[in-house]
């Protein structure tokens, strides 16, 4: 039987959507429902599992109605955990990559030699955002929770186990916990050792093909979000750098071979059994454009009436700088203390520069991630996709900072996509009849090349003198 419709659902930080595909890759339909993350401490970042579980039903009651669906694929963000009995029920909320309570036992590790030897393991960067830190918080300072515990899982297991009442993971979402033996494909036995439980705490490790039948339609349980992307917006191989802002942001190349940063910079994760993805995330993404307006700039105007006035201050914003670690950060500098920092600040800036400033130190922080990883590849294009990569501005100022082209998939939607080619790998088919995958091209403007080397130069030298203050 042929088959007609694809669907990839993305599990998403601010929203699940999804997005059914034909097999030539065209959005026939789609549909999202948004939800809140709440903060009921300093330092902690939660969301309602059962919420996100129902916006995912509600998406597919939607697309069901109009008999849309046939096959479907997971794609979903990373370094959520949660720990539920063995009847199923959450004994937490979700504790999503964003929180940051396991602080001072994520620097702890860090710096001792067993943290080196578990990064060279995992692939995964110490840090309070990972699951192996949020795990040893809560047998620290939840015993109770820690020893109720049938399962430690994410959202996309608890979701899957809700459909299909089995505990498993994906490869690639496993090799983002900080507990996969990366080479060896199974849970770290050291790494257990370290957290003080057996693999059956945790869920069944399967190939990102993996599929189950339920109420006639085939689930593929699909990957993570950010190596979707890379597949997604095709920006696979050594040459194709792909960058991606929604919330947060991230750079990641797509490689056959295993890569761990001496530094601990970067992130390795798993695409597939032999497709490593290698780059670094950031915390801080388009939600400090949300900080902006709401919080500073305290504006009723909208965020594309935000950019407009940025676009009409020079490169380099008049010598005003901005670290923009409010988040803590991730990659590069894995420093959940950071925080954020406007320099230079004059008389004569005003709203507009100060907008331009935050966009260009976003770009700026992750240009440092890219900067490593075109060290390690020959990186010649760059593949750029979430909500970002609708505004021409945001893409120039990519393509100025970095000094390379930036290519736009023509389907946004690279995540959702992406889990539908895992779908379609495990059925054994192939897309038909491709569109051109390219929608916009944009190149960098020499002229503003020397302003941002400069800039990128301040703004990594800033960090360093800063770092001990915060």
């Amino acid at each position: 039987m042929e088959q007609n419709y694809f669907t990839g659902i993305d599990i998403g930080t601010t929203s699940t959507k999804a997005v059914v595909f034909d097999v030539s890759g065209n959005v026939l339909a789609q549909k999202s429902i948004a939800y809140e993350m709440f903060h009921p401490k300093p330092n902690w970042s939660e969301q309602n599992p059962d919420e996100i579980y129902e916006a995912v039903n509600q998406c597919l009651t939607f697309l069901d109605k109009r008999s849309l669906l046939e096959t479907l694929s997971f794609s979903s963000a990373m370094h959520s955990i949660m720990v539920v009995d063995i009847a199923g029920k959450p004994l937490t909320n979700l504790i999503v990559w964003a929180d940051n309570r396991a602080i001072d036992i994520g620097n702890t590790l860090k710096k001792s030699e067993l943290g080196q030897k578990i990064y060279q393991r995992t692939g995964t960067p110490i840090h309070p955002f990972s699951f192996l830190c949020k795990i040893l918080w809560l047998k620290e300072n939840e015993p109770e929770t820690f020893r109720k515990a049938h399962k430690f899982i994410g959202i996309k297991e608890y979701v899957w186990h809700k459909i299909f009442g089995q505990y498993e993971i994906d490869e690639s979402l496993a090799s983002a916990t900080g507990i996969m033996n990366i080479k060896d494909l199974c849970w770290d036995k050291k790494v257990l050792s370290l957290v003080g439980i057996g693999e059956e705490k945790l869920p069944k490790i399967v190939p990102t093909t993996f599929s189950r039948t339920h109420q006639a339609l085939n689930y593929i349980i699909g990957a993570a979000d950010g190596p979707l992307a890379n597949l997604g917006t095709n920006a696979t191989g050594k040459s194709k750098l792909a960058f991606t802002m929604g919330t947060s942001g991230a750079v990641r190349i797509c490689v056959n071979e295993y890569y761990s940063d001496p530094q601990m910079r970067t992130f390795n994760y798993l695409l597939s059994e032999n497709q490593h993805v290698i780059g670094g995330a950031t915390n801080n993404g388009a939600v400090v454009i949300q900080w902006l307006k709401e919080q500073i700039l305290q504006t009723t105007a909208s965020t594309e009436e935000l950019i407009e006035k940025a676009e009409k201050i020079p490169a380099g914003a008049e010598n005003l700088l901005f670290l923009p670690y409010i988040l803590g950060e991730r990659a590069p500098v894995w420093n959940a203390d950071a925080k954020g920092v406007f320099f230079g600040l004059s008389i004569n800036h005003s709203q507009a520069h100060l907008i331009r400033a935050v966009m260009e130190g976003l770009i700026l922080n992750l240009y440092s991630v890219g900067k490593v990883l075109m060290e390690k590849f020959p990186v010649e294009e760059i593949c750029a996709s979430g909500g970002f990569a609708k505004s021409d501005f945001w893409l120039q100022l990519v393509a100025d900072i970095f000094q390379k082209k930036v290519v736009v998939s023509a389907n946004v939607e690279g995540s959702a996509w992406g889990a539908v080619l895992i779908a379609m790998k495990s059925m054994k088919l192939k897309p038909k009849n491709i569109l051109k995958n390219v929608g916009k091209e944009f190149f960098p403007n020499p002229e503003n090349k020397q302003t941002y080397a400069i800039l990128h130069t301040k703004f990594e030298r800033l960090y360093e003198k800063l770092k001990d203050e915060f």
